[in-house]
């Protein structure tokens, strides 16, 4: 998050001055004794306080005349200034920047070895078949000296299967992805690269634009409620629990022009009045709550037989990994028989693969290259294929876990607003996508955060079940109404028009 940008810089600092001197006896100071201490005018100290409460993380506290006190840490720290933010600035750009890099060349490294070592292990498996059957037309007779012969055979018919099912990968793509399976038509999805990608890495994050989300829902509340809000109500907009939400709002104040004042009663309630001067009228019959949810993360935007035909291919790539590293370890160099009438009797693949790095890329000892090139390497790209779905799959469970609570508290906090003097766990219900896994203890929880913000008086129901009665939340929503009702008689809006250029 980056600091809203100040016109006035001069000012701000003299503003920061009064309240460096004043965080040394951990007093606070209203917005006067600001303008007392900087001789500043009052409307430029309420418009830069936000600000300077929401980088060093103010605390607000409501005197008993209904003024708003500001109060710093005892030692105040700046979150967008200050040679740490800086390092963390420069360490967070480096780290994203290597990660960037990295990824790209890990995902091009992951196309060419799954792609890549499949079409080798099959053009390995299909010249071993040649090969085979060669032998056995110059020599029928002699099925007693290439039994091993049957055995590569069924091997190599296994592989043509694979083959197959390659091939009938490409189809897939043909079909789903180029239209027609009959004949090829224009792209009209993902290429192949990119479906690796998304079964290996996923798609991203869906909620990359949740900010603004929440920002225009919050503008637009705003706007429909006579530019006041209270915590409670953001709070449920945003999902925030009471603690993160009393300063998020501070960030708000400070990015939208808005400041906390009192009322009568002493609640603190947050006007924006300045969101209010607008020309557009459409959205003003906007009333209730609109909280955008989070949306859940997928585990890959693939069809489900996509991902299960990349694994097909990764399978294969990791048992001739296996297998050629296996033989490579306990078998070493074979030695190949050549008959009396010239025929070479190889016995499995693995001897061919020998022969064929021997004799036709004149390689005299194959073994280190079969060992790591065809063994060692395959076998740990596979397992490692496996192990990134498998950790991620994982981490997104976890992390829609988290999605699905952050997205609880926005319809639970609503539930328990508008039912304050009578609120039971079982009032709070959720569709799918706010429902983590242990629902009923995360709503009981719910009732606990609320209650740190506004201590409920709890009575049992003749079923025995908890009945929560918020009276000071009550309380709040009606001096919150009064505020409100006062507010919409004294918006005169932007007025009517006096002076025109173009005339």
């Amino acid at each position: 998050m980056e600091q809203v940008a100040v016109k006035d810089e001069k000012s701000y600092k003299r503003i920061l001055g009064a309240f460096a001197r004043t965080s040394r006896k951990n007093n606070g100071l209203t917005a006067a004794d600001v303008v007392a201490r900087t001789a500043l005018p009052i409307e430029k100290v309420k418009e830069l306080l936000p600000v300077a409460a929401d980088e060093y993380s103010a605390r607000l506290r409501v005197t008993e005349s209904g003024e708003i006190l500001y109060t710093f840490p005892s030692h105040p720290k700046s979150r967008y200034k200050g040679i740490g933010v800086s390092l963390r600035r420069l360490w967070s750009a480096i780290r994203n920047g290597v990660k960037k890099v990295s990824v790209a060349v890990f995902k091009v490294w992951i196309m060419v070895m799954l792609v890549g070592y499949f079409v080798l292990f099959m053009l390995i498996a299909l010249a071993a078949l040649v090969l085979s059957m060669a032998g056995s037309s110059q020599n029928n007779s002699s099925r007693r000296d290439s039994g091993g012969g049957v055995y590569l055979f069924s091997s190599v018919l296994n592989m043509i299967i694979r083959i197959w099912f390659y091939s009938e990968l490409a189809k897939s793509f043909q079909g789903d992805y180029y239209g027609n399976r009959g004949r090829p038509a224009r792209p009209k999805g993902k290429p192949l690269y990119k479906a690796i990608f998304s079964f290996v890495f996923g798609d991203g994050d869906p909620n990359m634009d949740i900010e603004d989300r929440e920002r225009q829902a919050f503008i637009a509340y705003i706007q429909a409620n006579d530019g006041v809000i209270s915590l409670p109500e953001f709070m449920t907009i945003t999902g925030a629990a009471p603690l993160e939400a009393d300063g998020k709002i501070l960030e708000y104040c400070a990015r939208f022009g808005g400041s906390p004042e009192a009322t009568e009663d002493g609640t603190v309630v947050y006007v924006f009045r300045e969101l209010l001067l607008r020309t557009d009228k459409r959205g003003s019959a906007f009333s209730g709550f609109s909280a955008p949810l989070r949306r859940l993360r997928s585990f890959s935007s693939n069809e489900k037989k996509l991902n299960v035909w990349f694994g097909i291919i990764n399978t294969v790539n990791l048992l001739f990994g296996g297998y050629f590293l296996y033989n490579a370890l306990n078998t070493g160099i074979p030695t190949i028989f050549v008959t009396g009438t010239g025929r070479i009797i190889i016995h499995n693949l693995y001897e061919f693969t020998c022969f064929a790095a021997q004799h036709f890329l004149q390689i005299q000892n194959p073994l280190p290259v079969i060992t790591y090139m065809l063994g060692a390497v395959p076998l740990a790209f596979s397992a490692f294929f496996w192990l990134i779905p498998a950790i991620r799959s994982r981490f997104v469970k976890k992390e829609n876990e988290k999605i699905k609570l952050r997205n609880l508290r926005k319809t639970g906090y609503k539930t328990i607003l508008d039912k304050r003097l009578e609120v039971r766990a079982s009032d709070i219900t959720a569709p799918a996508q706010c429902s983590p896994s242990n629902f009923e203890t995360k709503r009981e929880d719910l009732l606990k955060e609320i209650g740190g913000y506004s201590q409920p008086s709890v009575t049992v129901d003749p079923l025995g079940e908890p009945v929560y009665v918020f009276n000071a939340l009550d309380d709040e929503v009606r001096a919150l109404q009064k505020f409100r009702l006062a507010e919409s008689k004294n918006t005169a809006g932007i007025g009517k028009v006096i002076f025109d250029s173009g005339v």
